[in-house]
Parts: structure tokens; C-alpha cells; sequence
């Protein structure tokens, strides 16, 4: 049975937690930040846990992790 190849671009962007759920980093905090209010900004800091259906199709990208 030949090895399965993990997605380059999921190891980089996904971490998974000890119970098996996925961590992404919040979306929208690279650039045009002057747009978005000092509340948006200081609650999309860190990451975030994906939901149920996307983490399902991320742990697919990631066979061995």
C-alpha cells in the first residue's frame, strides 16, 4: 500500500488539538485593517476552532496527523 501524501498547503495552515479538532488561524487580519473596528480586531486575535464539517474535509488533507 503505497504512503498517502499530506497536503503542503493544510501542515501549514491547520493544527489539530489533543482531542482531534482542528485550529485555523481568524481570516481577514493581513491587510485593510483600518476598516475594521477595534472590537473585530482584538476578538479575531489567536485561532479559532473549524467546524464539525470543515474539519472533517481538513483531516482528509492530513492522513498522519
Amino acid at each position: 500500500m503505497p504512503k498517502l501524501k499530506t497536503k503542503s498547503g493544510a501542515k501549514k495552515r491547520f493544527k489539530f488539538t489533543a482531542t482531534g479538532k482542528v485550529k485555523a488561524g481568524v481570516a481577514g487580519k493581513r491587510h485593510r485593517l483600518i476598516s475594521h473596528n477595534s472590537k473585530y480586531i482584538r476578538q479575531n486575535r489567536g485561532t479559532s476552532l473549524m467546524a464539525d464539517a470543515d474539519a472533517k474535509k481538513i483531516k482528509s488533507y492530513m492522513p498522519y496527523a
